[in-house]
């Protein structure tokens, strides 16, 4: 599948909530992705985090872009470009890092992939702007400011959309306290998708969780 950067970006903002997610089971990964999608978010960061992860991420994206072609899966957790081409060559339709790394940032461009690299401070952000990046991970998001370092950032650099993991909880609170500092996403990994919820196969309630994340998030957007 030949990933399109733009429709992933506008798909990644307009659900506003962004699923992260690893387990090493490929049916566990297969459930919990689809019961994303079916509560509103297609655009999932499968994460970077086992042994044999990028074997298991490509039998699970070849099992959706035959099943499920409309779920957008992406890879998280990644530190290198010799990875971030190995899960490119498996259809990851974006890359997530938890640092900004500019050798990844070049062999997404080649490729026409979105990168969003993790910035912890207005020179990691101008750089990510200056590599292409279009969209920014704030990480860890709350303990490099929160929603007070989006909102100063967001004064001298306006254009700046930024995504924050780690700090957002999927409630109303949270998230209005977040969006309304200015984030266009958020990822949300174990407060969204529980390890109760997976452990006890309880795929119906990932589903419902997630949609009461992404209708916050809407329902916030209406009101502003």
């Amino acid at each position: 599948m030949t990933p399109d950067r733009v429709s992933v970006l506008q798909a990644l903002e307009a659900q506003g909530v962004c699923p992260v997610f690893y387990h090493p089971d490929p049916e566990v990964c297969l459930n919990v992705i689809r019961a994303s999608a079916r509560g509103g978010a297609k655009v999932v960061e499968f994460t970077n985090r086992g042994d044999f992860a990028c074997d298991l991420f490509g039998e699970i994206n070849r099992e959706l872009i035959r099943t499920d072609p409309d779920i957008v899966l992406g890879i998280g957790s990644v530190v290198d470009s010799g990875t971030a081409a190995l899960y490119l060559n498996r259809g990851a339709r974006f890359v997530v890092s938890p640092c900004l790394v500019p050798d990844v940032a070049k062999v997404c461009n080649r490729r026409r992939v979105a990168y969003f690299p993790g910035c912890g401070s207005v020179t990691d952000i101008g750089e990510a702007h200056e590599l292409g990046c279009d969209i920014v991970k704030l990480f860890p998001g709350s303990s490099v400011g929160g929603p007070d370092f989006v909102k100063a950032v967001k004064g001298p650099m306006p254009w700046a959309k930024i995504m924050p993991t780690g700090g957002v909880d999927p409630d109303e609170a949270s998230i209005a306290k977040w969006f309304g500092a200015g984030i266009v996403a958020a990822g949300m990994g174990s407060k969204l998708i529980t390890d109760a919820a997976v452990k006890s196969g309880d795929w119906a309630g990932i589903e419902t969780s997630t949609r009461a994340a992404v209708d916050a998030v809407a329902a916030f957007r209406a009101r502003g």
